[in-house]
């Protein structure tokens, strides 16, 4: 692609988001959704494959449906309040705009795009779809936030991380399993939107570190789980490294994937919540399970196509020189828990 074409496109991604994210009234926020879109589209399709067109179009369709269902809602709120402002928005526009962020945000029972649109793009790009395409549709949570039905946001939140952890089970496409993943992080993001939304800041931050960290590694090594197995005699320290921070995208305790864990438990049980604390800790064990399948087969299992000595003849690997520093974060940030949660 032309270069003065990619960077215009990263700008106005860029852009866009911001634009959502500082707004104050509905239709420049559903514009700033509106040019996101627009932007990411000839991203996905940038590789000319089949399957990236139709993620393209996947991806065209449901955004388009969540962002006129926000445009009917802001018009139905203008008409009963007789303001654009987001902040003054009645119950029922409030649900209408709920729903239609969570089909943007690709959370269950609205996810069965979210992991075709992944497979069918590159890595970079499933990152970035990942990661910033979700800040303006949360941004738009935060600005309603005090309107929110709170018994809606739990059961998207507990169906999101069950159904993320149960259908990633049966996935052998690193993609696939990165994108069953997100929707169960999405679904503990959510339940800590009905909590605190300081403590929302905090497990953003935390899942979209230690999703770049996992994606970056991946991005140059493999497609599916068998692939991941021949990379060890190419590079171990990037495997291990990868294997480590894909235990912490688990929320294994020592690592720092189990800090917006620990802290969302925290705030559940103490707001007497003990029974979805209890369904969303259960949530979480089958997504664990297959991370930790992911890191079997990969150190621990040798295929029969990886060669006999000890280290292939290999290249530098083109790695990122920002991949080391986020892994550090994603391994050892536990330590750092009081005083995020203090500062976020």
């Amino acid at each position: 692609m032309n270069p003065l074409i990619w960077s215009t496109l990263i700008m106005t991604l860029t852009t866009s988001t911001i634009i959502t994210m500082s707004s104050n009234h509905w239709l420049l926020a559903w514009l700033g959704l509106e040019l996101n879109t627009l932007s990411i589209l000839p991203i996905i399709m940038k590789s000319h494959h089949p399957r990236a067109t139709e993620a393209t179009t996947k991806y065209f369709l449901m955004q388009a449906t969540a962002a006129t269902m926000i445009l009917l809602a802001s018009i139905m709120n203008a008409w009963q309040t007789g303001q654009w402002a987001i902040q003054h928005t009645t119950p029922t526009t409030t649900l209408l705009v709920t729903m239609a962020i969570m089909l943007k945000l690709g959370l269950a029972p609205t996810h069965l795009w979210y992991p075709q649109v992944l497979q069918g793009v590159t890595m970079n790009t499933a990152l970035v779809i990942s990661t910033w395409q979700k800040i303006a549709p949360l941004t738009l949570l935060y600005m309603t936030h005090h309107s929110l039905n709170h018994t809606i946001l739990l059961l998207f939140g507990l169906a999101s991380a069950l159904i993320g952890g149960w259908a990633g089970l049966n996935q052998t496409q690193t993609r696939m399993i990165m994108a069953f993943s997100s929707i169960s992080h999405m679904g503990w993001l959510i339940t800590a939107m009905t909590l605190n939304p300081d403590l929302t800041t905090l497990t953003m931050i935390t899942y979209m570190t230690m999703t770049i960290a996992t994606f970056m590694p991946t991005s140059t090594m493999s497609k599916t789980i068998t692939d991941m197995g021949t990379t060890w005699p190419t590079s171990p320290a990037t495997l291990t490294a990868t294997m480590i921070t894909l235990m912490s995208l688990g929320g294994l305790p020592p690592l720092t994937g189990f800090m917006p864990k620990w802290l969302i438990l925290k705030e559940l049980s103490s707001t007497g919540l003990t029974m979805i604390a209890t369904l969303i800790l259960m949530a979480s064990l089958p997504s664990l399970f297959f991370y930790i399948r992911l890191a079997y087969l990969t150190m621990l299992t040798t295929p029969p196509t990886t060669t006999n000595t000890e280290y292939k003849w290999r290249f530098k690997l083109p790695q990122p020189p920002h991949t080391t520093a986020m892994i550090m974060m994603t391994v050892l940030m536990l330590p750092l828990t009081a005083t995020l949660y203090t500062t976020t």
